[in-house]
This record gives structure tokens, C-alpha cells and sequence, in this order.
């Protein structure tokens, strides 16, 4: 017994050293998604300020495929050393429900640290739909059943389950008509050939304040600083109903507790700071910050719910 807490005070001590002198070389963030994306973006602003913080270089790797699992699955793998960090999107939470069979255990796995932004799912209809409320929405949809149609960006999307969801809490049915690509959803759906969609904020606030399209609701607690004029499903009706696109840093799982909560510390003092405050906010997404806990809750919640939502609706990748 002596031994052992002689070898875990040392060890205790070793790794207090290492957080302390860390990083003391660059540090890879894996971004399980392509270049130019909104992921990639986003993550390009965190690891910017983190190695001007840090006097090191964050490299940003892109390992796009499977909608994510092929750069998550380098991230699970990596040694535990604070050296490999992953820049984590809402496709972590949903894809253990939309494939059969997963190369990693999306919590057992990971060390979260800190979510870093959330971009709004917008209830976007056509011009020419009467309704202007979620409840006048569910209402207009239990009066035709089968008859409206949604729009996403494919299946498995946020927008494809944001679309389940809200069937699922109304008891309705409006059809999923999944698209290869956002323009092209929104080409139809301005058109009418679909008569509603759950598409990020990023993507369909210009053609809303045109006057194209027409906001019936934000998916989230609060009102967006993104579109402080559109009401919330909660006020528009429908409570609970809470949908959007969020991204977070992530460790392996075994890193150092210490190196956790340096980096949280750095990336909340980055968030915090007004300036990629207003990056975030351009770039169509809320700033978001949490402690590792509250991240690690958050995501085993979202990973809940969004498992339930796709088993109730029968989606699946594979």
C-alpha cells in the first residue's frame, strides 16, 4: 500500500510538472471535417488564440469523412498527452445513433474541455404557408396530414432530426425530403416545392430578411444575438423544442486532469474576449463556453435524446 501511494503521489507530481511546462511543443486539433466548412472556421479562430496564448503552433488537420467519425476515431486513438486535441461538432451525438456500429465509445473516449460555440436551427417556411406560429404550424400539419414536406441537408443532418423532433413532440407528420446540398434545399424550399425547413442561422438569414422565406422560430432557450426579432419555440408555442449545430474542443480520454484545465482556461479567456466574441457572432454562430463537467453532461443529454429521436423515426447511415 505504501508503494502504491508512493508511485501515485509521484505520479501526481509528474503530471503537475507536465501541465505546468505545457505545451512545450505544437499541438495537432484534429477537425473531423472538411476545409472552408463552418467546423473549420470556427476551430481556425479557437486555435489562432490558443497559440498566441500558449507561444506555440496549433495545426489544424482535417480528417473529413462518415460524418465525422473518421477524424473522431484519430482523436479516440491519440496518446492521451495534451499534444492531439479534436475540434468536436453535434454530428458526436448524433452519429452513435445513425450508425449500426461505431470504432469508439463517443463518451468513454473523450475528455471534453470546453464547448466553445452553438450555431440556431431556424424554423424556415415558404412565404406562401399560412402559419406563423409553431402551434398554427402543428395545427396546419394535423389538418393535412402527409401533405406538407420539409427540407434538410441529408440524412443523419441536424436539420433531418431537428425535422423528426418536431414531429415526434406534435404528433405529426410532415415528410422529410432530403437534399445533397443547403443551397439547393433552400432553392426549393423559396420555390415551394417543400413547405418548411430546420436550416442553420449561417445559412438562412440572408434570404429571411429578403423577405424569401419567413422565420416561425429559433430552437433555443433564449433568443439568438444572431436574430434577436425571432421568437423562440418556447414562445412560439412550443417548449422544449430546443435544435442547433454546437462545436467544442475534446482530448483523448487518460489526459492529465491538469492539461484539461489549463486548456479550458485558455479557451474560456479566448471566448470571453470581445473581439472572438464578435468573430463568433459573424460567422453566424452564439459564443458558447463550459466547464468540462457541464460539457461532458451536455453531451451525454444531447447523445440521449438524439439517439431516441432517430430510433422513433427510423433513420439510419448504414
Amino acid at each position: 500500500m505504501r508503494r502504491l501511494s508512493t508511485a501515485a503521489a509521484l505520479f501526481a507530481v509528474c503530471a503537475g510538472a507536465n501541465a505546468q511546462n505545457y505545451p512545450d511543443k505544437p499541438v495537432r486539433m484534429i477537425v473531423p471535417y472538411a476545409a472552408g466548412g463552418n467546423a473549420d472556421l470556427l476551430a481556425r479562430v479557437v486555435a489562432q488564440k490558443l497559440g498566441e496564448m500558449f507561444a506555440q503552433q496549433i495545426i489544424i488537420d482535417n480528417r473529413a469523412g462518415a460524418n465525422g467519425v473518421i477524424g473522431t476515431e484519430l482523436l479516440a486513438k491519440a496518446a492521451p498527452d495534451g499534444y492531439t486535441l479534436g475540434f468536436i461538432a453535434s454530428g458526436h451525438s448524433i452519429n452513435p445513433g445513425m450508425y449500426s456500429k461505431m470504432p469508439f465509445d463517443p463518451i468513454r473516449d473523450f475528455a471534453p474541455i470546453a464547448q466553445t460555440s452553438s450555431t440556431p436551427i431556424i424554423i424556415a417556411v415558404t412565404a406562401a404557408l399560412p402559419a406563423k406560429t409553431v402551434k398554427a404550424l402543428a395545427a396546419l400539419a394535423k389538418a393535412r396530414p402527409g401533405e406538407l414536406s420539409y427540407a434538410s441537408q441529408g440524412n443523419g443532418s441536424p436539420g433531418h432530426l431537428a425535422g423528426a423532433l418536431f414531429n415526434s413532440m406534435n404528433g405529426i407528420t410532415i415528410v422529410h425530403i432530403p437534399y445533397k446540398s443547403t443551397s439547393q434545399a433552400i432553392t426549393d424550399l423559396s420555390s415551394g416545392q417543400v413547405q418548411m425547413m430546420y436550416p442553420s442561422a449561417t445559412s438562412i438569414l440572408p434570404h429571411i430578411k429578403a423577405g424569401r422565406l419567413r422565420a416561425v422560430a429559433i430552437a433555443t432557450k433564449q433568443r439568438s444575438a444572431l436574430a434577436p426579432d425571432i421568437p423562440t419555440a418556447a414562445e412560439s408555442g412550443l417548449p422544449g423544442f430546443e435544435a442547433g449545430i454546437w462545436n467544442g474542443v475534446m482530448a483523448p480520454a487518460g489526459t492529465a486532469p491538469a492539461i484539461i484545465e489549463k486548456l479550458h482556461a485558455a479557451i474560456a479567456k479566448i471566448i470571453q474576449s470581445p473581439d472572438t466574441r464578435e468573430r463568433i457572432l459573424v460567422m453566424g454562430a452564439d459564443p458558447a463556453i463550459s466547464t468540462p463537467a457541464e460539457f461532458s453532461a451536455f453531451i451525454a443529454a444531447e447523445l440521449k435524446k438524439w439517439t431516441k429521436v432517430i430510433k422513433d423515426s427510423g433513420a439510419k447511415l448504414d
